[in-house]
């Protein structure tokens, strides 16, 4: 049996959004309730690792974003506000975007039937978010830096996206939250500053894979994992994938010349390239709905 996910709203009190709750289906949801910052970030912390999206008012969010960034606390969050004062779709939330996160979606406080739909965007949002998108993660790794230039420590976004990414897989199976792909963010829909910071980020990621396929990285596997739910939250094809692996091929070949050295060590590469397409066409073979 699959389990809920667990919700915690966070309202000036239990009946100003005890409608909302209502509104999600007790089989799929579990819902929490606060009403003051003490006894919020006190429940948040008792259940590090339990609770998926948060979701609030808008009147509540110059209050609640603070403590939570002061706390370190990141989790999706969705905003119940007014129809008028919601951003247009794909603008981020400003200016709350800027001091915690991008993965902030709002829903229409006089249509909540769309609150659960909002609540796997921002998930989604949320685990597609690079670190330097947030205000916490670019903070502690200046801090890391500060304290100790050679060394560094996890990353708080990461972390969180790794543990709610491994959560929804053991709950909803290998699809995890990827069964609900949204076509917004597939790669053709994008627009081109968006498409080309997507491809540069993916090329920067299997450049680390390749790298570290051979060298006994640990994180390999991870790296991996990551690498092909971006992909596939994008509906990238796999001949993307191959021109990637192609062009960084080339440029490897090019500084093996330069430096007098035999290019075929390029050739065992090819076991990286089968091995991120194998991930990604399993991947898509079980996104097909299968047959009743």
């Amino acid at each position: 049996m699959v389990a809920p996910l667990q919700i915690y709203v966070l309202a000036r009190s239990k009946e100003s959004l005890a409608e909302a709750g209502q509104r999600l289906p007790s089989n799929r949801f579990v819902v929490c309730l606060g009403t003051t910052v003490e006894e919020s970030l006190g429940q948040l912390r008792d259940r590090v690792g339990q609770i998926d999206c948060l979701v609030t008012e808008e009147s509540l969010l110059a209050q609640w974003l603070p403590a939570l960034t002061a706390a370190g606390i990141l989790l999706p969050l969705v905003v119940v506000a007014p129809a008028a004062s919601i951003p247009e779709p794909n603008r981020p939330y400003l200016p709350w975007a800027e001091t915690y996160h991008g993965a902030i979606v709002a829903t229409a406080s006089d249509d909540l039937d769309h609150l659960e739909p909002a609540i796997h965007q921002a998930i989604q949002q949320f685990l597609a978010l690079p670190a330097e998108s947030c205000a916490l993660s670019t903070d502690s790794a200046a801090a890391d830096r500060s304290a100790d230039p050679t060394h560094s420590s996890p990353d708080p976004l990461t972390t969180q996206q790794d543990r709610l990414t491994d959560k929804l897989k053991a709950r909803l199976g290998y699809l995890g939250v990827y069964y609900k792909r949204n076509p917004e963010y597939f790669l053709r829909n994008m627009s081109q500053v968006d498409r080309e910071t997507l491809l540069n980020q993916l090329r920067i990621d299997y450049r680390k894979i390749v790298l570290g396929y051979f060298a006994n990285d640990t994180n390999l596997n991870q790296n991996i994992d990551t690498f092909v739910n971006q992909a596939f939250m994008a509906d990238i094809s796999v001949s993307v994938i191959v021109e990637m692996h192609m062009d960084l091929m080339d440029e490897f070949s090019k500084q093996l010349k330069l430096e007098g050295r035999s290019e075929e060590i390029l050739l065992d590469y090819r076991l990286t390239l089968i091995d991120v397409i194998a991930h990604l066409c399993e991947m898509y073979r079980r996104s097909i709905p299968r047959e009743p």
